[in-house]
């Protein structure tokens, strides 16, 4: 892994932890930190998948450690970076990295965050409590993500 690739990863990392100290709104059951979420789109399109799950992982522990979030910003979070990944790597349109993150947190998201909600948290969840708090989150970061991308394509990618 290039030197530049890895920098690139820490900055985004940082992004992303600064991003939810300072921009965060409640969104039914859970917080929606966006900032996240655009960092994953960006670090999908740009990195590619496995990059991506790595820097939204950093991010959930680093909130976690700082205070900052929930056991949730791992599930969420790093399936929604992996499927933002596949899903530019298939079709190689920003849009589909969009989506992908959408649809990873929101839905296999929210399945994943029940069984660890009622495992560490010891509380019983259902799905669809996680669901519009994830998909207003996702979607938010999504469309920021979109927007970035459309007037930033670094040179360095090709790499």
């Amino acid at each position: 892994m290039s030197t530049r690739k890895l920098t690139v990863m820490a900055m985004l990392t940082a992004v992303g932890l600064v991003g939810a100290a300072f921009i965060w709104f409640p969104a039914g059951v859970a917080r929606a930190y966006p900032v996240q979420h655009a960092v994953n789109v960006i670090a999908a399109v740009t990195l590619g998948p496995g990059p991506a799950v790595l820097i939204a992982f950093m991010i959930g522990l680093l909130r976690n450690l700082l205070g900052l979030g929930t056991l949730l910003a791992f599930p969420g979070g790093m399936i929604g970076a992996l499927l933002a990944g596949l899903a530019y790597r298939w079709k190689k349109k920003t849009w589909s990295a969009a989506a992908g993150e959408v649809f990873g947190t929101a839905v296999l998201g929210s399945l994943a965050a029940v069984p660890l909600v009622r495992i560490f948290l010891g509380e019983g969840a259902a799905v669809l409590a996680f669901v519009p708090g994830f998909l207003i989150s996702s979607l938010a970061g999504a469309l920021i993500a979109l927007v970035i991308l459309k007037k930033w394509r670094p040179d360095w990618q090709k790499e």
